[in-house]
């Protein structure tokens, strides 16, 4: 899998948001590396889900 748009919720509820827009800021940046789900800790959610964070 590669990344195209990222979205980080941190646990303060800062949203920190990477695509090819906007690729890096000082909290983090767009990841360059492909995914693999089987070894990366990632939480599956919607397409909705996603967008609604991504809109915030």
């Amino acid at each position: 899998m590669i990344v195209i748009k990222q979205a980080e919720l941190t646990s303060a509820g800062q949203l920190h948001r990477y695509s090819w827009e906007h690729l890096e800021d000082e909290h983090g940046g767009l990841t360059d590396q492909a995914i693999d789900p089987e070894e990366d800790p990632l939480e599956a959610v919607t397409v909705d889900e996603f967008q609604q964070v991504w809109a915030r």
